[in-house]
């Protein structure tokens, strides 16, 4: 698996690891931190499985399919949580996660 045909998806990966870093530590600041707890855990899983699977593909694993299929399921919770929540930085994420979560449904 040549890492070049996915050079798109390794993109979005790497733009949903981004934004769910960032609204992880927004979440963080933000008065009512406890009504953003399933935001920040949900940030943190999301960012985490889009940087394994950028990496696997770079090292050209065999199970692109799985890895995406379980990444595309995180990044979709993590935008529909992102989603209930008024913050810019919640709503930027949140397209972040629906846009990787179809890249990775393209390939799973």
């Amino acid at each position: 698996m040549a890492h070049e045909q996915h050079q798109q998806l390794l993109q979005t990966l790497h733009e949903c690891m981004t934004e769910c870093n960032h609204c992880y530590d927004a979440c963080l600041k933000e008065d009512d931190i406890k009504m953003m707890a399933e935001c920040i855990r949900l940030d943190r899983e999301c960012a985490d499985i889009c940087a394994y699977l950028e990496q696997a593909i770079s090292r050209g694993t065999p199970f692109v399919s799985e890895l995406a299929s379980v990444c595309a399921t995180i990044c979709e919770a993590c935008g529909d949580e992102c989603k209930k929540h008024n913050h810019d930085h919640c709503q930027k994420c949140a397209d972040a996660c629906y846009r990787c979560a179809e890249a990775c449904r393209s390939i799973a």
